[in-house]
């Protein structure tokens, strides 16, 4: 009877684990249809489209893609982790101010950021122009850095992104415990040598999870490269389909991308193998004993955490209140009243619709870590690589077949016709948005997991407690970092996002991203401004808020 009554309650266990697993795989099934339609266009004869850009533009298309991949990742790490390290490890003037600071360039979309510095650096730009008229050179006098290239294109993206690896990495290294930093410096380590033996290594899931989504955005992104005349791989998609008229060979570029992405992924879970980085929940956290600095070393980190500030958000700004102050867009007035509800109202209900879905996901996988889940989850998550119009395309593809399926039905047995239900509805805008950022919340969730132990989900199971409720009352406020930073994430990004807008929005609805981009795209960066800086000002007050949150102990 002992045996049965120990039996009993592990089956059960084991069902309701199959049971999230089903349904893990069932949503990241619905996530990644999009992507599988794309892919299934790989499998059309391209009537020779394929062999000729891998005779021309595909050798140059790979060497710039990963070449701006690794050098944006490498900058936009080196300013994320070093920012989160001295947040959270020391205490100095400034320091509330600059925590939530660091976090403010994410509210700039990078083709702004990439018009602005253009507009102002360029050789007919006013810093040459006035260098020229202070020393009377002429253009072969002078050296000048020419941001119209792949290293300017990295600079600019890594400025914009690196608050992705910040974030993660200040709250990874907030919560490391106390006692570990200790043992270090008792054998004799140096605050420095800590922080590279100790400290650094505990954090790799953050970092790796901030330089993935880092990578993704890179890769996906179309206005920043485009305008500055780098031709990657999304560059040579959106020209190979809407310029070309070649949709299939567009979309084995796309499979060709989402192969780069998926090989990553692997490679760093196979890298990772069985090692855990998980915490002590109940210990003292690193955070709670920051050194303090004084003098000239305070000096300089308080500059090396101004710096990023200034560059990726200060000085855009700055350029574009005086634009706006010298021109201005002429539809100022009410109407950017409604672009503005537009645009937070599908920032706001994407955030808790993808925070919603990663987390039931991402405890899925902990619950039932099964091969076809992660498989499943993998496909779902590699849409974040994407272009916003290819998903876009990816999304009107299933969509339009089933209105139409639907349709079809309803004039057959009643006679009366639905028309377009769910294409070019707020349905299908958000399930575009939930294709392109589910790997936000999902890996910022996963990463978080990642450093709670197992022996409390193993208490809370011997307590009679269910996943549900283990989630609820243990995991989820050890979690809440994570969540605030995927929510900041995933706001700041859908407020920004214009392809997939555009296209999959329902009739006459306009966001402030889609109003800048068409401003600017026409050279019209003056007009631009107003709705770039409304961008840029919605964005501040969840930064801000979310930032504090942060910096409170759990339970607070």
């Amino acid at each position: 009877m002992a045996t049965i009554a120990t039996d009993h309650p592990t089956r059960h266990r084991r069902r309701l684990a199959s049971a999230w697993g089903v349904g893990a795989m069932i949503i990241g099934a619905l996530i990644a249809l999009p992507i599988l339609s794309v892919l299934a266009q790989v499998f059309v004869p391209t009537g020779g489209a394929w062999a000729h850009l891998v005779e021309t533009v595909l050798p140059l298309y790979l060497r710039n893609s990963l070449l701006l991949v690794a050098l944006t990742v490498g900058l936009a790490a080196a300013m994320g982790v070093g920012a989160g390290w001295l947040i959270a490890g020391f205490d100095f003037r400034l320091r509330g101010v600059l925590q939530w600071a660091l976090m403010l360039p994410m509210t700039m979309p990078g083709y702004v950021i990439a018009y602005v510095y253009y507009d102002q650096l360029a050789y007919a730009g006013p810093v040459q122009s006035t260098l020229r008229a202070l020393t009377g050179w002429g253009r072969r006098d002078y050296w000048f850095p020419d941001i119209a290239t792949l290293p300017g294109a990295a600079m600019l993206l890594a400025l914009v992104l690196y608050p992705y690896i910040y974030l993660l990495t200040r709250a990874a290294f907030a919560t490391q415990s106390l006692h570990l930093i200790e043992a270090a410096r008792a054998l004799g380590h140096t605050p420095r040598a800590a922080f590279f033996r100790v400290a650094l290594p505990m954090a790799r899931p953050a970092i790796v999870a901030g330089a993935a989504f880092v990578a993704m955005e890179t890769l996906a992104d179309y206005g920043t490269v485009q305008h500055l005349g780098v031709q990657t791989l999304t560059t040579g998609i959106f020209r190979t389909w809407f310029a070309r008229g070649e949709p299939v060979a567009a979309a084995q570029l796309a499979a060709l991308l989402i192969g780069f992405v998926a090989l990553a992924l692997v490679l760093e879970r196979l890298l990772r193998g069985t090692r855990r980085y998980v915490g002590d929940p109940a210990g003292r956290s690193a955070s709670a004993a920051r050194h303090p600095l004084t003098g000239w070393r305070e000096g300089v980190v308080m500059l090396l955490c101004a710096i990023p500030i200034a560059a990726g958000f200060v000085f855009p700004v700055a350029e574009l209140i005086r634009l706006a102050i010298l021109v201005g867009d002429p539809m100022w007035g009410p109407r950017f009243y409604a672009f503005a509800l537009n645009s937070l109202w599908l920032a706001g209900l994407a955030a808790l619709v993808l925070l919603s879905l990663g987390l039931f996901l991402g405890y899925a996988r902990r619950l039932d870590g099964g091969r076809l889940v992660k498989a499943t989850l993998g496909i779902a998550g590699i849409g974040y690589a994407m272009p916003g119009a290819v998903i876009a395309v990816g999304v009107l593809l299933p969509l339009s077949w089933a209105d139409q399926t639907l349709d079809a039905w309803m004039r057959a047995s009643f006679g009366i016709s639905t028309g377009l239900l769910l294409t070019g509805s707020y349905l299908g805008l958000i399930f575009a948005y939930s294709v392109r950022f589910l790997s936000i919340s999902l890996n910022t969730i996963e990463a978080s997991l990642q450093r709670i132990p197992p022996s409390l989900d193993d208490a809370a199971r011997g307590l009679g407690s269910g996943p549900l409720r283990t989630l609820a009352t243990v995991h989820f406020p050890l979690l809440r970092g994570g969540l605030l930073s995927a929510s900041i994430f995933i706001f700041a990004d859908v407020m920004k996002e214009l392809p997939a807008t555009l296209i999959v929005r329902p009739f006459n609805l306009d966001t402030l991203a889609i109003r800048t981009y068409r401003l600017a795209s026409d050279g019209r960066l003056g007009e631009a401004s107003t709705s770039a800086l409304l961008i840029v000002a919605l964005g501040i007050i969840p930064v801000i808020l979310l930032s504090r949150a942060m910096d409170r102990p759990a339970g607070h």
